[in-house]
């Protein structure tokens, strides 16, 4: 019933394929790579698309971009999975704890996740990278740091609701141990809210990731990020001849 509910929805297939479609692209990309992403030749530098043996042309240092965009995928997967692991386990966790047990720890909880949320996402996770530095380590963990509040919430207002269910109020009247309870009766109905958040933020940490890369302060050279390479690419703007670019930047 489900698999066919899938098929009649066009946009959900096509949203499906596209996204594997991505992941398949960023796993093969030793394969589909014409060249070394890391390596460039100075005398290739800021070919246009279309020069042969560079579809997407190269940069500044002669690297070839659909390399490095390929490449840069796989960055861009690999942060954002580390992400939503990190922020699901610490945010669920916590939301779970304060759910069940409630009392002062859980109303302090929620106010600092208020008080969170009051900033904006890009600028806090921008604060805190600038904080622990650069680097594909800290950049994971400046995005986990602003993005466990939104699990913590959710699971949280699920808890409350889930723990005063029959199932549960007998469990606990058969005197089953309140570890039991949370993992084995309470975590396993709240899981899909959780699957759900995850899915949502997943892409929400990769634009955050390229966002913090374009401005220099994600992963730093010579690692391909697809933030890194939009910054260098807006540097060298085309001018109103068109291609070769020029050097000195033009702002609309």
């Amino acid at each position: 019933m489900k698999a066919a509910a899938i098929r009649r929805n066009g946009l959900g297939l096509l949203g499906l394929g596209l996204a594997a479609l991505a992941v398949l692209a960023a796993l093969a990309a030793p394969i589909l790579a014409p060249h070394n992403p890391f390596i460039g030749d100075m005398t290739q530098g800021l070919r246009p698309p279309g020069t042969p043996g560079h579809p997407l042309g190269t940069d500044q240092l002669g690297r070839d971009t659909l390399s490095r965009v390929l490449y840069g995928a796989r960055v861009a997967l690999f942060i954002g999975l580390c992400t939503v692991l990190v922020t699901a386990i610490v945010g669920g966790l916590l939301g779970l704890l304060a759910g069940f047990f409630g009392g002062w720890s859980g109303q302090v909880l929620m106010r600092l996740c208020d008080v969170q949320l009051s900033f904006p996402f890009i600028l806090l996770a921008l604060t805190i990278n600038a904080i622990v530095g650069l680097g594909l380590r800290n950049i994971i963990i400046s995005l986990s740091a602003a993005g466990w509040v939104v699990y913590a919430r959710v699971v949280r207002g699920e808890v409350l609701s889930v723990k005063q269910r029959d199932f549960v109020q007998a469990a606990a009247a058969l005197g089953t141990s309140r570890a039991r309870i949370l993992f084995r009766h309470i975590l396993p109905n709240v899981a899909p809210s959780i699957i759900i958040v995850a899915s949502l933020q997943f892409s929400q940490f990769i634009v955050a990731e390229a966002a913090i890369s374009f401005l220099g302060f994600g992963v730093q050279p010579p690692t391909p990020a697809w933030g890194a390479c939009s910054r260098r690419a807006a540097t060298f703007s085309t001018s109103p001849g068109g291609w070769p670019p020029s050097p000195v930047p033009r702002w609309p």
